[in-house]
């Protein structure tokens, strides 16, 4: 049995990692000032980012739940990784081999059949994946399935594009793929590519086109497969993965790994309800979309769309695309329920004769795909006509339940003028043109939303460290002990010529002083390592409450735009601090002269003289340094 991960190779994933890249495939970051981002928190709901990840410490630290820590951590946390698994796989992304040491300290290859589950279920999926691609352009039963694609306006370069493939309707072609590459018979049912029948194992996908569902980081973790033979004898048209370890379909959409970039740049996401609606618009210039996994769209699937939309700013959108039937209509009314889990506005697109973007694109090309998505209307009008639209507006009795239904929707809208506008509509919609009495209804469905609705759970927040007293933030020399401290954390070569100038007393917060400590201990920033190891190295030295103030420090914002300016704003900070010091010196000498007889005490008077005179000309010359002289 492996024992612990070989320290140099731990500490070689550690520097080869950006923690900016793995942690934007989950967040999307924008800069947050010299060598720092911000972005919205993936561990607990928010609106204003208070998620900060800066690289050059290869910490990141979230200011509203508490959360810190490095890349691995992040790993551990999102994906519900134990730490060997997480390292092994930011090992893999890094290219990193890595040895595992024994208890008595020899070095030793970790058994491949010991390997973290999570990296053997994605390994098993690529091997999947790779054997479905290959089977697509074999013949026999595979030209059915390329006569799909083709029939849908999708050419062979473009199945390769996104991954699909074709499932052999023998009963264990890809069985026999998997064992050869060493993969058990438990794997094989945890992974759910096999099911177990009464004659033994079989693989779950036969005779079937193939999608490969992936995380957000690009690796396969589950397959949506398509009926194509009459004889199949799954009716279901659409047969998914079960969820695994690796995959659970409420937080799973489809594309999102080819869409993530362009969700970030455009602040825009499109949701469409199939793989090949997904293929039609990304073929169409509508790179933003993405489609369930055979289900609903529910709050797991909005808290991830909204993290990738990033912060609140008016201006991201949130595009649903439905079929114009029944079902569509019922599902655009459900997507409307999860309005208020986003920041964002939301919109609905729906193609006049009902088409969905695939069906849109054969018929009438790739630009009507871009059109119809230009087109959307606000999700709430959308549901505000659906609404009206079951009742009969013929009768004063249809025109009122029509009302009484939709009124609550208009009331639910957040911005007062736009539900005022909405109100007024829906006098006209419903044909009551009594825009007092409509008003009226409305306003009595128009409260104040309660923060926490009906039979959601709240958001769980994990506990946030023990944390020493804080320093009070009106006290100005508070406020640069805590910049200095920040500085010498963040980019100790800043300063690192003249923080020894700094004794611990220049501190007055004991957590400060506890900082300073810490800092001194690993050898001060003239010995600062390059990168991230320097922050570990501190955090070495700061034990309990104080590492969690060293990750706070270390993830503070720094107000300078590069680092000519950084260096500049690092030595003023510390030689202000330091003639604060050298004021409390000057005064003590001061006082201390006060209470000498410079007749009787002549000899001590003359020498505090002298001493009061070298910390007036010290404590000049470092207020000339402050001030940039």
């Amino acid at each position: 049995m492996a024992g612990r991960i070989h320290p140099d190779d731990l500490q070689a994933v550690k520097e080869r990692v950006r923690l900016d890249e793995v942690v934007g495939e989950q967040v999307a970051l924008r800069s947050g000032g010299v060598g720092s981002f911000k972005g919205l928190c993936p561990f607990h709901d928010e609106r204003t980012p208070s998620f900060t990840v800066r690289p050059v410490t290869g910490r990141w630290r979230c200011f509203g739940c508490g959360e810190s820590g490095d890349a691995i951590e992040f790993v551990m946390r999102i994906d519900g990784l134990g730490f060997a698994d997480a390292v092994e796989r930011l090992a893999q992304r890094a290219g990193v081999q890595l040895r595992y040491v024994d208890d008595g300290g020899r070095s030793t290859q970790r058994p491949a059949s010991d390997a973290g589950q999570r990296q053997r279920l994605l390994e098993m999926h690529r091997v999947a994946e790779e054997f479905y691609g290959q089977q697509l352009a074999a013949p026999g039963p595979a030209e059915t399935a390329r006569g799909f694609l083709a029939e849908r306006g999708f050419s062979r370069e473009d199945a390769a594009r996104f991954g699909v493939g074709f499932a052999p309707n023998t009963g264990d072609a890809l069985l026999r793929q998997l064992r050869a590459k060493g993969f058990g018979e438990e794997e094989l049912v945890t992974s759910g590519l096999a099911g177990q029948g009464q004659r033994g194992l079989y693989d779950r996908f036969r005779g079937r086109l193939v999608w490969p569902i992936r995380d957000v980081g690009g690796h396969t973790v589950a397959f949506g497969a398509r009926r194509l033979f009459d004889d199949d004898r799954i009716e279901a048209k659409y047969l998914n993965s079960p969820e695994t370890p690796v995959y659970k379909k409420s937080q799973a959409l489809y594309g999102l790994d080819l869409a993530k970039r362009e969700i970030s740049r455009t602040k825009r996401v499109v949701v469409v309800e199939g793989y090949t609606d997904v293929m039609a618009c990304h073929l169409s210039g509508v790179g933003t979309a993405v489609a369930t996994c055979g289900t609903a769209f529910g709050e797991d699937h909005a808290r991830i769309v909204q993290r990738m939309l990033g912060e609140a700013d008016g201006s991201a959108e949130v595009v649903f695309t439905f079929d114009g039937d029944a079902a569509g209509q019922k599902a655009a009314l459900k997507a409307y329920e999860l309005d208020q889990r986003f920041s964002a506005q939301t919109y609905v697109a729906v193609a006049p004769a009902g088409q969905d973007p695939c069906e849109l694109r054969l018929s009438a090309g790739e630009a009507a795909v871009a059109q119809l998505v230009e087109g959307r209307v606000p999700l709430f009008e959308f549901a505000i006509r659906s609404t009206i639209e079951r009742f009969d507006l013929n009768s004063d009795a249809g025109r009122l339940a029509a009302l009484d239904a939709a009124a609550p929707i208009v009331g639910a809208i957040r911005d007062r003028g736009l539900q005022q506008r909405y109100a007024i509509n829906l006098d006209r919609w419903t044909g009551f043109l009594d825009e007092r009495f409509v008003l009226d209804r409305v306003r009595a469905h128009s409260g104040a939303r309660p923060a926490q609705q009906p039979g959601r759970p709240a958001a769980a927040v994990a506990p946030a460290p023990p944390r020493l007293p804080a320093a009070d933030p009106r006290d100005p020399v508070a406020q640069l002990e805590r910049q200095v401290l920040s500085c010498v954390l963040q980019a100790p070569w800043a300063v690192a010529d003249v923080f020894d100038s700094l004794e611990a007393d220049a501190f007055g917060a004991p957590g400060h002083r506890a900082v300073h400590d810490a800092v001194t201990a690993a050898g001060g920033p003239g010995e600062a390592p390059q990168g991230p190891a320097w922050l570990a190295r501190v955090l070495d030295y700061a034990d309990g409450p104080v590492a969690g103030l060293v990750d706070e420090l270390a993830a503070s914002d720094l107000p300078v735009s590069n680092e000519e300016e950084l260096e500049r704003w690092g030595r003023q900070l510390v030689a202000a601090l330091v003639g604060q010091s050298a004021t409390r010196a000057v005064a003590d000498a001061r006082r201390t002269l006060q209470r000498l007889d410079p007749t009787s005490q002549a000899e001590e008077y003359a020498a505090v003289s002298a001493e009061l005179f070298r910390l007036e000309a010290a404590r000049r010359t470092w207020q000339e340094r402050a001030q940039g002289a």
